[in-house]
């Protein structure tokens, strides 16, 4: 898969179309995420109950966060979109042109989006990545407790709201970044551009109730909850 043409033409969407499809298994009303569904449709499931991340992300916070939060971002772009173009365009080809579209799209829309993926990454899965990823992460990191730390100061140290990603860059390579608010890598403003394949939510809502203001606390508990039977399919997905 040619990563470079993904990331500026339409193949963006049909990139999308196949990640959230293989994320479907994972869904508990068992209907395919599709990108139609995704960007105009219905509220897609969690793929898991509100306490299945416990200790490490309690209950309370998982229901806050996607039942109030998510659902209130998916509700404002379906309403932000109506009646424009964007209306039944896949949310992969908005982002294409997000720059255009203006600020309620693209927070909405990136906060829809983000959330949905970010759901997926979390869960049980194998302990830790395939040879594939490992062996990627050792040559852009150095090393997994390398590629640990950097993806964590990411996450720290992004200042205010935002989100930390592990993206494929247009020549396979593996980075590390972050954004700010809802923006994501996919997105034609975002300094940060790459196919995502991990990302954590340092938005304060996300861990306020158990972890205060504690980030730090949050980031080291999140890697016991990364689903990386989910992130090694990813990459496999994007490098094939």
């Amino acid at each position: 898969m040619n990563i470079n043409l993904i990331l500026k033409s339409g193949l963006a969407a049909a990139f999308l179309f196949a990640v959230f499809t293989a994320m479907s298994g994972q869904v508990t009303n068992s209907k395919n995420i599709d990108m139609e569904n995704l960007s105009t449709k219905e509220f897609p499931a969690l793929p898991y109950a509100y306490d299945a991340l416990e200790p490490y992300i309690d209950a309370m916070t998982m229901e806050i966060h996607y039942d109030r939060h998510h659902r209130a971002y998916f509700n404002n772009y379906v309403a932000a979109i109506k009646g424009t173009a964007y209306e039944n365009m896949p949310i992969g080809k908005v982002f294409a042109e997000v720059s255009k579209a203006g600020d309620a799209i693209k927070n909405n829309g990136g906060g829809y989006y983000n959330h949905v993926f970010f759901w997926r990454i979390l869960g049980k899965g194998t302990a830790g990545p395939s040879p594939e990823l490992s062996t990627a992460i050792n040559k852009a990191f150095g090393s997994f407790d390398k590629f640990k730390e950097t993806f964590s100061n990411a996450a720290k140290t992004r200042f205010g709201s935002g989100w930390a990603w592990l993206i494929v860059t247009t020549d396979k390579s593996l980075a590390i970044g972050s954004t700010a608010n809802q923006d994501n890598p996919l997105m034609d403003n975002s300094s940060l551009k790459g196919i995502p394949i991990l990302t954590i939510d340092v938005w304060e809502h996300a861990y306020y109730l158990k972890y205060q203001n504690k980030r730090a606390d949050y980031i080291e508990a999140f890697w016991n909850v990364v689903n990386w039977d989910e992130v090694n399919r990813l990459y496999m997905a994007t490098v094939k």
